[in-house]
């Protein structure tokens, strides 16, 4: 198996888990065309790759991620320029659904996707770490929903996922404000479901956890991707139906029986990718 290269993100795959890393340390990991786009691909990669169970995206150098890199912002303009007014906000349009659909691939990537986050996570950072499955972080992060201050109303994700992971209230706080959140805050009011005192330490986390959900099996860990998100965004009714569904199919399968062994035998169970 060949792992995929990328010219902003780095991969790595061992023991069912991937590690990929934003791998633009100079500019603290900003996030320029190629990554926004590498990003979506490396998801892609990850749903189709059968090794791969679940992984982390942590950021290289100082920080997690400062953001939409400005460069790109700035050029922005001249992609979409165009003589009738009605085409050229169409073709901002169709940029920014293409910016949003990078980070849905983190929610449509069936395999559990943890996010470990140092130093700054700022604006787009946000959003991406906000389409993650987990989260955990360091005592000297720093969160920010920066967007206001740049004059955007933020439209990449965090708007839609933010108020479902802390609250309607602190979610409007953190856009209406753009005020900077440490690490601890983060952790007690649910952003993060962990703080740890330093990068390595995060990364160990971080690691432990990925660890223990591949070692589980991975057509439930998958399963469970998928009705938890599906019921987010459904009624509790609609997502019982839509469970009893996903179970009358997937239920009678390898894992379970395997499961069921190891537990009668009382050893470690081993499941297919």
């Amino acid at each position: 198996m060949s792992l995929p290269h990328y010219s902003t993100l780095a991969v790595t795959l061992e023991n069912h888990v991937a590690q990929i890393t934003l791998n633009r340390p100079e500019r603290a990991n900003a996030m320029n065309e190629p990554m926004w786009r590498e990003l979506g691909e490396a998801m892609r990669w990850l749903d189709e790759e059968p090794s791969a169970r679940v992984a982390v995206i942590a950021g290289s150098g100082e920080h997690f991620c400062s953001g939409i890199d400005l460069t790109m912002l700035m050029a922005v303009q001249s992609h979409i320029q165009d003589e009738c007014l009605g085409r050229q906000a169409e073709k901002l349009r169709r940029f920014i659904i293409g910016l949003q659909d990078s980070l849905s691939a983190i929610e449509r990537c069936r395999k559990p996707v943890i996010a470990a986050i140092h130093g700054s996570c700022i604006g787009g950072g946000l959003d991406l770490v906000a389409a993650c499955d987990l989260r955990y972080c360091t005592m000297d992060a720093v969160f920010c929903l920066k967007e206001l201050d740049l004059g955007i109303v933020a439209d990449v994700g965090v708007l839609q996922r933010l108020p479902k992971l802390i609250g309607d209230g602190r979610a409007r706080e953190m856009a209406f404000t753009a005020r900077e959140m440490k690490g601890e805050e983060a952790a007690r009011i649910g952003l993060a479901n962990g703080c740890l005192p330093d990068r390595d330490a995060l990364l160990m986390e971080a690691m432990t956890v990925a660890d223990a959900i591949a070692a589980k099996p991975p057509l439930t860990v998958r399963g469970l991707k998928e009705n938890l998100n599906y019921s987010r965004d459904h009624t509790v009714e609609d997502g019982l139906r839509y469970v009893a569904t996903w179970n009358a199919a997937m239920l009678i399968s390898k894992d379970l029986e395997a499961a069921a062994m190891a537990h009668v035998m009382k050893q470690t169970p081993s499941f297919r990718d």
